[in-house]
């Protein structure tokens, strides 16, 4: 029903107007939420002017405005030159409930409902609080139906229910809760069938028969109201304002309940938010930890790889030689730049080298490359030890991409003898000297450092000079040599093995030497030393059995020195080769 033709059926209701003739003015409704109320003891006057919009005066107060009118309410009865006319109204006339359609109406209601879900209330089971406000207001008002609900944007639900069993929502009627709900006051209606509102709402029109209605609404903290707290009689009656306080102040209490809910389920929401931030913490931890061990164990594979295509993948069997050697990394995810070979040289002769590359990784890879396949090249050119080291030093003096890295490298040249033993030739460029072990009476041996006279850097400098040395190794000796990674070991009181630590340890070993068993002493006793500050070590170690030792042309390997997959130590391995 449009909002004039209410106002005109109250009006004619109350015989104020005469419904065929009567101009009645839009501005004569007072907005109050949702309905429309004419509150006033005193003559009410209507100006009429077919010009502008009517005037609505109650007794002394302002003009009240709802929308704009035409200039005839009713057609055909416009006035011409105005006239005013005064009618008595009643004490208060209330119409039927007139949605709001505007902007700010629907933009209110949109906040109310964020209220409402905000509490997150809605559809929950019942509770053991709130029945008992239900139950309290029915017996401090006597009536049979008492209720807590929540008004939802299309219906009324019953978060409790005292007298009304079975029913847990109603539609969003007017005149009752709906009504109720937009106003902060308690709402009272003595007999809801003189009520033009409530008379056709469900409840009172249905089965149920309520002629009595008193509602005070649920008002939140910052304002916003959720649901009305009711009592209902199927009687009409009425309730003092003390009465209508203390309904009042039972929706208080069912507010502070449900501020008390709302603060332990923030509290519940902020704990699972904590924990599944730390559940998706410790997720992404854990796929990181993943990540970077499987990030370590592809550097590892790779790293151990490329070692070993840098060391022979096994030493060769040498007649008449037992040959032993052993390599571990600093670190598994690197590329060392130790480096060693043994290898023929045409004529019974033998050749082998040992060596360190300045530096680590892959740049380091390249120089370890580049130097082993260079001495390999030289010696099958000259058999001159010195001649290799020249050839290196050239070598990495004008290769561009090896920079400003240089090594440190031994190289020698094995001779058979007749007697079973061999010549050696060491040729010496800035690296330790190798150690000779040959026995002494009494079962122990003498170590003399192999050290030739001079013995540059190799690849530091274009004039470098290198220096060589001749040795005989008789049967029962043997002869180490090994990287720097071998003396700057820490010992358990901080300092470094340096040579005089090394000397007195291979002075302790057995004779006859054995390179096998050499290797495995000196393997032992970096296990010993603290693991700090490990840099690379290469070993390789040589010996000429006795003639009681092993049968001529066994050969035997212990370890293999390039195993499918690289230990988790990072060693590449240790191998024996006897004759």
């Amino acid at each position: 029903m449009p909002p004039r033709d209410q106002v005109r059926q109250v009006l004619a209701a109350a015989d104020l107007v005469d419904l065929a003739g009567g101009n009645v003015p839009s501005e004569f409704c007072v907005q109050v939420g949702e309905q429309l109320v004419v509150r006033t003891t005193k003559a009410v006057t209507f100006a009429f002017s077919p010009i502008t919009a009517p005037k609505f005066v109650v007794g002394s107060g302002a003009p009240a405005v709802f929308g704009r009118v035409p200039e005839c309410w009713l057609s055909g009865r416009c006035l011409p030159g105005g006239m005013s006319e005064t009618r008595d109204m009643p004490e208060q006339a209330i119409l039927p409930a007139i949605g709001p359609s505007g902007p700010l109406a629907v933009s209110v209601e949109a906040a109310r409902m964020a209220a409402v879900r905000r509490y997150d209330i809605l559809d929950t089971p019942p509770d053991g609080a709130y029945d008992r406000v239900a139950a309290l207001a029915a017996r401090l008002f006597e009536v049979p139906v008492a209720t807590v609900t929540i008004v939802d944007e299309d219906r009324i639900w019953f978060k409790a229910a005292h007298g009304l069993e079975g029913v847990s929502e109603i539609g969003r009627d007017p005149g009752l809760c709906a009504s109720a709900v937009l106003t902060d006051d308690t709402t009272v209606i003595p007999d809801t069938l003189l009520d033009p509102v409530a008379c056709s709402n469900p409840l009172v029109a249905g089965p149920m028969g309520v002629r009595f209605y008193a509602a005070a609404p649920i008002i939140t903290a910052d304002g916003y109201r959720l649901g009305t707290v009711n009592i209902l009689d199927t009687r009409p009656r009425e309730i003092s304002e003390a009465d209508a306080s203390t309904l009042g102040d039972l929706a208080a209490v069912v507010r502070d309940q449900l501020e008390l809910r709302l603060s332990a389920l923030n509290a519940v929401r902020a704990e699972q938010e904590r924990r599944k931030v730390e559940q998706e913490k410790r997720q992404a931890e854990e796929e990181a930890r993943q990540r970077a061990e499987r990030d370590k164990a592809a550097i590892a594979a790779f790293a151990s790889t490329l070692q070993r295509t840098l060391v022979p993948p096994a030493l060769p069997a040498v007649p008449g030689l037992e040959l032993a050697c052993h390599y571990k990394t600093a670190s598994p995810q690197e590329v060392g730049g130790d480096f060693y070979d043994v290898f023929p040289v045409g004529g019974g002769r033998w050749a082998f080298f040992l060596g360190d590359v300045c530096g680590k990784g892959a740049e380091a890879a390249s120089v370890t490359s580049l130097t082993r396949y260079t001495l390999r090249a030289a010696a099958l050119v000259d058999a001159d030890p010195t001649a290799a080291l020249k050839a290196l030093n050239t070598a990495l003096l004008l290769d561009a991409a090896v920079g400003t890295r240089f090594c440190t490298a031994v190289f020698g040249m094995l001779d058979p003898a007749r007697d079973g033993g061999f010549t050696i030739t060491l040729a010496t460029g800035g690296h330790p000297p190798a150690y000779h072990l040959s026995p002494v009476e009494g079962g122990g041996v003498r170590v003399e450092a192999a050290r030739a006279k001079g013995g540059m850097l190799v690849g530091a400098f274009a004039e470098a000079a290198f220096a060589s040395r001749t040795l005989y190794l008789a049967p029962g000796e043997g002869l180490l040599l090994y990287t720097d990674g071998l003396t700057e070991a820490r010992t358990a009181d901080g300092h470094m093995l340096a040579d005089t630590g090394l000397t007195d340890f291979l002075a302790r070993r057995p004779a006859p030497v054995s390179a096998g068993a050499l290797i495995d002493d000196t393997v032992a006793l970096l296990e010993t030393l603290p693991d700090t500050e490990r840099d690379d070590v290469a070993l390789l170690a040589l010996s000429v059995p006795t003639a009681d030792a092993a049968p001529a042309g066994i050969t035997t390997t212990a370890h293999s020195a390039a195993a499918p997959t690289a230990p988790a130590d990072g060693s590449v391995g240790q191998e024996i080769r006897r004759p």
